[in-house]
């Protein structure tokens, strides 16, 4: 795929999102993805040499290999939404050996599953691609699935997690999950952690701010905090998340006058500012794909278009891959990618 191919898909959004220039937050201020991305961001840091080796081995996988870009396959919907309503759409991923080998074939960096998925086929496959190990599930609430011991076991490089920010549950999730990341750290796995908000009180008149780009912003640098290594975050589709809860519950966090004037409504500006919040870039923003729906093969490329002109790091992808034929989902998977080597696909 070239980019007249993807300026196609883009369609009546191809101007506004290839030509687009921030002024917001200017590409200068931020930490590019690159080649050198270890030694220039992580080496100085506190991460020790095997969290180093296994985020390489990460960044030195598939077909984005040597870019600093990732693409990842993440397959734990069987717990969060169910078995049968994940896989019914292709029941040939009810068995753990075909996720792994999509995401073999689609040339991703690497595949973040489930202890039970990514157990099964250790032995086979966890010197063959990097396994990310998903250590807690919703179930109404996020709970430890596996542990980080567990992760360390089965050969896994890196560990994964979800925190709701904005739930009843939320500190202790974030006690948790911040325990489950030092650890990890200490045996030498990375660290993803899926930045989510959740809480009925952030829908408002109509409007869902679950994907507000301050709000989830501020998710993001909850998450640096407790050094993930790589945050996870749905692509903003709405702003000024502060503004309504404060009119709607009369306050609601700290805000700053200026702070608006770093987001514009171009979808560009706003996952840009979620990667300010990543520390400038400094801990890798990888969007989500999102549910699998109409014109799959365009939204997965207009996600990866904006995630890159923003400054991010890359996506990760599952449902719109893996409920479609194998040929299908590699030929998504391995859309996205291109977008990542496009050289004419710059950060804004």
């Amino acid at each position: 795929m070239n980019i007249e191919n993807i300026r196609q898909l883009l369609g009546s959004e191809a101007v506004s999102l290839l030509d687009y220039k921030s002024v917001k937050i200017p590409r200068e201020m931020l930490h590019h993805p690159g080649p050198d991305f270890i030694e220039r961001i992580f080496l100085p840091g506190d991460r020790n040499i095997r969290v180093l080796s296994n985020l390489q081995r990460l960044f030195s996988h598939g077909r984005l290999a040597g870019t600093g870009y990732v693409s990842i396959l993440p397959v734990d919907q069987g717990i969060e939404h169910s078995g049968g309503a994940s896989f019914a759409p292709n029941p040939i991923y009810f068995d753990p050996v075909n996720i792994v080998k999509l995401a073999m074939e689609g040339g991703c960096n690497g595949v973040a599953s489930t202890l039970g998925v990514l157990g099964t086929v250790a032995r086979k496959y966890a010197h063959r691609i990097p396994f990310i190990l998903k250590v807690n599930h919703n179930r109404f609430d996020q709970v430890m699935f596996a542990n980080v011991e567990q992760a360390f076991d089965l050969g896994a490089v890196g560990v994964g997690a979800t925190i709701y920010y904005g739930s009843e549950e939320s500190s202790r999730q974030i006690v948790e999950v911040s325990e489950a990341f030092r650890y990890a750290h200490e045996l030498g796995m990375f660290t993803v952690l899926w930045c989510y908000l959740r809480n009925d009180a952030f829908k408002i008149k109509g409007k869902d701010y679950h994907t507000s780009a301050d709000l989830t912003g501020q998710a993001n640098h909850l998450g640096a905090t407790i050094e993930a290594d790589i945050i996870k975050q749905k692509q903003p589709e709405i702003n000024n998340g502060y503004a309504a809860m404060k009119e709607a519950y009369g306050s609601f966090g700290k805000t700053h006058a200026r702070m608006q004037d770093l987001i514009s409504d171009n979808p560009i500006d706003m996952t840009r500012y979620q990667v300010a919040n990543c520390y400038m870039g400094r801990i890798g923003l990888i969007n989500s794909g999102g549910a699998s729906g109409k014109d799959d093969l365009a939204q997965a490329v207009r996600t990866a278009v904006i995630n890159k002109r923003a400054g991010g790091m890359g996506l990760i992808s599952g449902r719109k891959a893996f409920q479609k034929p194998m040929e299908e989902g590699v030929k998504i998977l391995n859309a996205i990618q291109d977008v990542y080597l496009e050289k004419d696909i710059t950060i804004a």
